[in-house]
């Protein structure tokens, strides 16, 4: 994978549940993490003492965190509207030269802030909410 330019990153909303997505616009950091809880199923009987983990156990989740400036009214209110309503709609991530993820998502926390002679700011946190679809990057 080459050097990417991290505003390659791009988090999209599907503004209406059509399969429309839309950028979330204005975000300037994006951060993506896949997590999967381990299943601990080490007895005395384990070869040598070693841990044993559960192939396939566990709970798997991403999350999905992002600040940024307001640019865009309608992408603003979407996003504001999806915490409030504790709505999960469907997402996209695109990181480059890596592929797409595709699936319902929670707008888990929502932040503002400003200073008094800079721009009003955002942070954004999502979390995964249901089962996740990898499309990989084709190198096209």
């Amino acid at each position: 994978m080459a050097v990417q330019a991290g505003k390659d990153l791009l988090v999209k909303v599907d503004m209406t549940s059509d399969g429309q997505f839309v950028t979330i616009a204005g975000l300037r950091a994006t951060r993506v993490s896949f997590n999967a809880e381990t299943v601990d199923v080490t007895s005395l009987d384990s070869e040598g003492g070693w841990r044993e983990l559960l192939a396939g156990g566990g709970v798997r989740s991403a999350a999905i965190s992002g600040s940024g400036v307001f640019r865009d009214a309608d992408t603003d209110e979407r996003a504001r509207q999806l915490f409030f309503d504790g709505l999960t709609p469907d997402f996209q991530i695109i990181i480059p030269d890596f592929g797409l993820i595709e699936g319902p998502f929670q707008v888990s926390a929502i932040e503002y802030a400003g200073n008094h002679n800079g721009e009003a700011t955002f942070e954004l946190a999502l979390q995964s909410a249901g089962p996740l679809v990898f499309t990989p990057h084709t190198g096209v």
